[in-house]
């Protein structure tokens, strides 16, 4: 009985994808991506620049590695994003993109 009902909780609490993110607003992230990031992917990487996250070589493999790389850019060009900005766009480009679980 104890494992048929922790199989239950598993399967509610469970839809194959743990988001290391859950608590960030993945709509908020997407359209400071929007207003922000575009424009340079797409001139680094053609297109919608969306290729930066799907490339092969992509230097983002774990969930910390993408709040490094978010928080490189936010640096870099100086967007000045709070931690939960950064946590917002982390959100929406692993719900998009990396599907990352850790």
């Amino acid at each position: 009985m104890k494992t048929l009902l922790l199989f239950c909780l598993l399967l509610i609490t469970s839809n194959g994808y743990a988001d290391p993110f859950q608590k960030a607003d993945a709509l908020a992230g997407k359209a400071l991506v929007d207003k922000n990031c575009i424009s340079c992917h797409a001139e680094s990487f053609g297109g919608d620049g969306s290729a930066i996250y799907t490339r092969e070589y992509r230097k983002v493999k774990t969930s910390k590695g993408l709040v490094a790389q978010i928080r490189n850019c936010n640096t870099m060009i100086g967007l000045k994003w709070f931690e939960d900005e950064e946590l917002n766009v982390a959100s929406y480009l692993n719900k998009t993109y990396y599907k990352l679980t850790e």
